[in-house]
């Protein structure tokens, strides 16, 4: 009988420092540090910090040749500029929206074209959250363009999570793993 009453001891104990530990609950986030939420900040496109050829660039043209820019049949990547995020967060900082305003001015130069937007994270965090989170940052580069007035159906989602993100990195290098990229989809 001293035994059982040891182990339902043991077991109540037990369960009490899982439920006590247990995992930590994630911060409420402010509402107003969304892309929505902020009130004011959708303002006229800005395009200068992108460059002062992006409405020149002619359809068709070859891109291979400039820094980073890869050019495809069906794409193109790098050419316009990722957005970042803080660490565990989907909200667009300020100082990013003009990477998404310039995005916007180059759909209007290029109505043939459409947007892919790639949500990406660093390697902390489990794969199912990273994709998750790499999920909730498109989305967020996407409502944001879409409150611009760029048409839901120009713009396409992807999470890529942390799939291509290096691991045990230091912060320099995970903070770029932190984005959303912006490919151009030429079909």
């Amino acid at each position: 009988m001293q035994v059982s009453i040891r182990k339902a001891l043991f077991i109540v104990i037990s369960a009490a420092t899982v439920f006590s530990v247990g995992c930590s609950k994630k911060p409420r986030r402010d509402p107003s540090q969304t892309v929505i939420g902020q009130p004011g900040t959708l303002s006229s496109v800005d395009a200068t910090g992108f460059g002062s050829d992006l409405n020149s660039q002619a359809p068709g043209t070859d891109l291979s040749g400039r820094d980073g820019v890869i050019e495809t049949e069906d794409m193109i990547r790098g050419l316009l500029q990722p957005v970042y995020f803080a660490y565990d967060q989907s909200a667009i900082a300020a100082p990013e929206r003009a990477k998404l305003d310039a995005a916007k001015a180059y759909l209007e130069a290029n109505p043939q074209y459409r947007l892919l937007l790639e949500g990406r994270c660093d390697w902390r965090g489990t794969g199912d959250y990273n994709l998750g989170l790499g999920d909730r940052r498109a989305a967020a580069a996407k409502q944001y363009l879409v409150t611009l007035g760029v048409a839901d159906s120009k713009i396409e989602v992807l999470s890529k999570g942390d799939l291509e993100a290096s691991e045990n990195a230091a912060d320099d290098i995970m903070a770029k793993d932190r984005r959303a990229d912006i490919v151009v989809l030429k079909k």
